[in-house]
């Protein structure tokens, strides 16, 4: 199923000429409304007649998150408080929050592009979505909810936490969809199991989840656990929220709006990169009415692929985000990402997919510590069985990133659960 057959499967040579056309009023209507974007396009010496192909977007400065904090709370609007109908923001752990403002038309384009997601899924107005989103300043509940009512489909709007009585929903209500962060999924199961939840017996027929790192073998576990395909929703804030990306059923990238986000990858010096290379995605926005945000660098790690798609649709795949460029931990002059650690514990059998990873620097050398949970199984089998599998860890962990840690294996339910974005890192260090 395709839900708007026009846009999804587009041709590329019709594609880039509606991308330029929107990237030109997107400068001209930043350059014009917005303050900040008048000032840095005058500081780079570009103004808005200077884009005349799609490659000129290289001549436009880029947008960080520390410059969308410094203009807090409304700067980056591009139109009159009172046309915004609705505003989110970041969590700013690490600061002041980046607040995200939408008109009526950013909501209905919000509800177009998630429904677009929801259609690869396979869902319809026949369907039942429990989503465990939050529902506060986050994006991540109203992005669903609105897509989901675009679609027709009944919405059960419970958010995060309630855990139990989420299983209990899930039994009463004919949930046939669930939406949660891939951490929280595995959590839910567990106390599913608890409760006597039998998945076969379930209506459940898709998950979708995202908002934090995952791995294939994750994906695979929550699929186990719940016997449902599970796909990827990738968004964020910033740009607008759940749904700038969205896997269809093929399951080979997330197909990106194209008619709405501009996609580039460029590497660590700034520099664009070509189809297929791995590096930090920026974001465009192209259609977005209250708050424009031009050449965004997201921090996240994935590369592009142009090729139409098995499913039939056109628009460009991201390869799944494999890390951060700000969640990469520099040990012993070591690049390390908590998705490499994930990927080998999820290659033993007996581990549970909770952990975390301690970096400390006891004296002059950093050292780290990978502290997984076992199954009740393996916890309560001989010492020499654990030894044997501790050892086993260390060295899949060790081949995937080129550094011997401690690993400690701790009893189940040891690790504390989350119910939003999972933290899988504590570092001590006092750098």
């Amino acid at each position: 199923m395709i839900w708007n057959r026009e846009m999804e499967c587009i041709s590329r040579d019709e594609l880039e000429e509606l991308q330029l056309k929107r990237l030109q009023d997107t400068v001209k209507r930043a350059y014009e409304n917005v303050p900040y974007y008048h000032e840095k396009f005058d500081e780079n010496n570009v103004h808005p007649e200077d884009i005349e192909t799609l490659e000129d977007i290289v001549k436009l400065p880029y947008t960080t998150k520390d410059d969308l904090r410094e203009v807090y709370p409304f700067g980056m609007f591009a139109v009159p408080r009172s046309e915004i109908v609705e505003v989110h923001t970041s969590s700013g752990t690490t600061g002041k929050p980046v607040v995200s403002g939408y008109t009526r038309e950013d909501i209905e384009i919000w509800s177009e592009v998630v429904a677009r997601g929801l259609t690869m899924m396979g869902l319809t107005e026949d369907d039942v979505i429990q989503n465990t989103h939050g529902y506060g300043l986050f994006t991540g509940g109203f992005g669903v909810h609105y897509g989901a009512q675009k679609i027709g489909a009944t919405v059960i709007p419970i958010s995060t936490g309630q855990t139990r009585r989420q299983i209990e929903i899930m039994k009463d209500f004919g949930t046939t969809v669930l939406i949660f962060t891939p951490s929280y999924g595995l959590y839910l199961s567990e106390i599913a199991e608890e409760e006597g939840f039998d998945p076969e017996k379930s209506k459940i027929k898709a998950i979708g989840f995202g908002a934090e790192m995952w791995t294939e073998e994750m994906r695979a576990e929550i699929e186990r656990r719940f016997r449902a395909p599970a796909f990827n929703i990738y968004g964020l804030t910033e740009i607008m929220g759940p749904g700038v990306a969205m896997e269809c059923s093929m399951k080979n990238g997330l197909h990106i709006a194209e008619d709405h986000f501009l996609p580039e990858i460029i590497d660590g010096n700034g520099e664009r990169l070509g189809p297929g290379e791995r590096g930090e995605l920026v974001l465009t926005t192209l259609t977005r009415v209250g708050m424009p945000v031009i050449r965004f660098r997201t921090k996240d790690i994935t590369s592009i692929d142009y090729e139409p798609c098995g499913c039939g649709r056109t628009l460009a795949r991201i390869s799944r985000i494999t890390g951060r460029v700000d969640d990469m931990i520099k040990v012993r002059g070591v690049a390390v990402f908590p998705s490499q650690i994930e990927k080998a514990l999820l290659k033993i059998d007996g581990l549970e997919p909770h952990y975390q990873i301690i970096v400390t620097r006891p004296h002059l050398m950093d050292e780290m510590e990978v502290r997984v949970e076992t199954s009740p199984e393996l916890f309560s089998d001989d010492i020499k069985k654990m030894v044997e599998t501790r050892n086993r860890i260390e060295e899949f962990i060790e081949n995937e990133i080129g550094l011997r840690v401690k690993l400690t294996l701790v009893e189940p339910g040891t690790i504390p659960r989350s119910q939003g974005k999972a933290v899988r890192v504590i570092d001590k260090r006092k750098l």
